[in-house]
């Protein structure tokens, strides 16, 4: 093992530093097969930007709509978690064994006792959710992604968890932006694979495919050209935190609908929808033809979707077109939009925008790519 690791690292370290992402079953596709959707909707209420509220802890919300997961391991020997990678935060956790919760039972578990390698840190650490909160402790051990193994490696192990995540697939989440909103300060994994010459260029990247389970990727330390044609076009970064950009406008048929003037967007691969704030979000809805539920969820005629038109996003006068074949999404039989309001003056590209383009997270200069699918 050690003989192939070191090969992936000196000779193929692109091949070996790619992760799968399983495009699973939503929290909405699963309460909804069980009759339990109304029921959680109004329980736990969608609150999509108080992850990007800096206030020493780490912020996450109860998306229900998030498909993309992919394996990480920890420990020696390797302990198997499936990770939300996150672009939006910037902590790594996973639930520890000492966590009794119900959100804990029906995931993996990180056991310290059966890791030779684990250090504990002996400092707590809490990450904020919209409708509860995660708290735990902070350790050192060794994270292996894609193959490649980082040293020494600081994460979160939970010990409560809010009652909501019983019902997401992930067992946990590994933060892809910057340090400097990690709680606790904790180094981010991206960041120890660059200090630790694990990734040839200070790169990641993300595909992810629209329809079938498998064929999404997050690569580290490479831009693959195989998943783009024609230019990328980079986007320089407003806020050295997030992947927040400035947005110049949103269009649709060639007559802004939204972001008159330029506003702030994040771009997010740990937010499923497209988010802007409530006035802005109705107003593409109405435009598009949805009509909004009493939940919130724009609700449109799944035999229309081909006669909806388009919505154009201007980011650094490049301009990216996302069709009503990707905006809409179909479950038990309903049809709605994926542009979703916040009282919020912050915009969220999140991955119903992501999955039309390949996407390139640029450490080096600090910027956002994005390039039209292969």
């Amino acid at each position: 093992m050690k003989l192939i690791l070191a090969l992936c690292a000196l000779v193929a370290l692109s091949e070996c530093l790619r992760v799968p992402l399983i495009k699973g079953k939503t929290v909405r596709e699963k309460m909804k097969e069980k009759g339990l959707w109304e029921k959680f909707r109004k329980t736990f209420p969608y609150n999509p930007t108080v992850k990007f509220v800096q206030d020493g802890t780490e912020s996450l919300t109860n998306d229900a709509d998030l498909s993309y997961y992919g394996e990480i391991s920890i420990g020696t020997p390797a302990q198997t978690f499936t990770v939300i990678f996150d672009t939006g935060s910037s902590n790594l956790w996973v639930p520890s064994v000492s966590c009794s919760d119900e959100a804990c039972q029906n995931h993996n578990k990180f056991n310290p006792a059966d890791s030779s390698t684990f250090q504990n840190a002996s400092e707590a650490l809490s990450i904020a959710y919209g409708t509860g909160s995660m708290t735990g402790y902070l350790a050192y051990d060794t994270v292996t992604v894609g193959g490649i193994s980082i040293q020494n490696q600081i994460f979160g192990l939970s010990e409560t968890e809010a009652a909501f995540m019983a019902s997401m697939t992930a067992d946990g989440i590994l933060g892809l932006a910057y340090q400097s909103i990690a709680s606790d300060d904790a180094t981010p994994v991206f960041d120890n694979m660059e200090s630790q010459g694990l990734v040839s260029e200070d790169v990641f990247s993300v595909y992810l495919s629209s329809d079938e389970e498998e064929g999404s990727v997050v690569i580290f330390g490479e831009i693959d050209s195989s998943y783009y044609t024609g230019d990328i076009y980079w986007i320089p970064l407003s806020s050295e935190t997030y992947y927040q950009i400035t947005m110049d406008s949103v269009t649709i048929n060639g007559e802004t609908v939204a972001c008159s003037g330029g506003c702030q967007a994040i771009i997010d691969t740990g937010t499923s929808l497209i988010v802007g704030p409530s006035s802005a979000i109705s107003n593409i809805n109405s435009v598009v033809g949805a009509t909004t539920d009493e939940y919130g969820d724009a609700i449109v005629s799944c035999s229309s979707i081909q006669s909806m038109p388009s919505v154009t996003f201007t980011l650094n006068d490049y301009t990216f077109t996302i069709p009503a074949s990707s905006y809409v999404s179909e479950t038990s039989g309903s049809c709605i939009t994926g542009f979703s309001g916040s009282s919020d003056s912050l915009w969220i590209l999140g991955d119903v925008f992501i999955r039309n383009y390949y996407t390139i997270f640029n450490r080096e200069n600090n910027s956002v790519g994005l390039a039209q699918l292969a």
